[in-house]
C-alpha cells in the first residue's frame, strides 16, 4: 500500500490524528510497511490507555478530574510530538509502551 517514503512518513503521522481510533484503523489497512505499523500499534496502545484511565478517572470527583486534566496536557504534547517524530521518519519509541508496540507487532508477524 506505501508508495514512497514521504507517504509512509504521513501515514504514520497520520495514525495519531484520532489517537487509538485511527492507530487501530492503519493496523487494519496497513500490512507492509513496518513503519507505519509500528506508529499505529503505538497510537493504539498509548492513547487507548489514557482513555481508558481518563475514563476511570472521572469517576473521582474533585481530584481525579484534576489528574485527568494533567494527564489529557500532558497526552496533548505527546500527540504533537509523536506527529510530528512520525512525519519527520523518525521510528520514535514512547518509553515502555514503545516496547509493548514492537511485541504485539512481532506476535501479529
Amino acid at each position: 500500500m506505501v508508495e514512497s517514503k514521504g507517504n509512509e512518513n504521513l501515514m504514520a503521522a497520520a495514525s495519531y490524528l484520532l489517537g487509538f481510533v485511527t492507530g487501530i484503523i492503519f493496523l487494519l489497512i496497513e500490512k507492509q510497511s513496518r513503519f507505519v505499523r509500528f506508529h499505529a500499534m503505538q497510537s493504539t496502545i498509548l492513547f487507548g490507555g489514557i482513555f481508558v484511565v481518563n475514563l476511570a478517572l472521572g469517576f473521582i470527583p474533585i481530584l481525579g478530574w484534576l489528574v485527568g486534566l494533567l494527564l489529557s496536557l500532558a497526552a496533548f504534547v505527546l500527540w504533537i510530538v509523536l506527529m510530528w517524530k512520525a512525519f519527520q521518519g523518525e521510528m520514535y519509541k514512547v518509553p515502555y509502551v514503545g516496547a509493548i508496540a514492537e511485541k504485539q507487532l512481532a506476535k501479529m508477524g
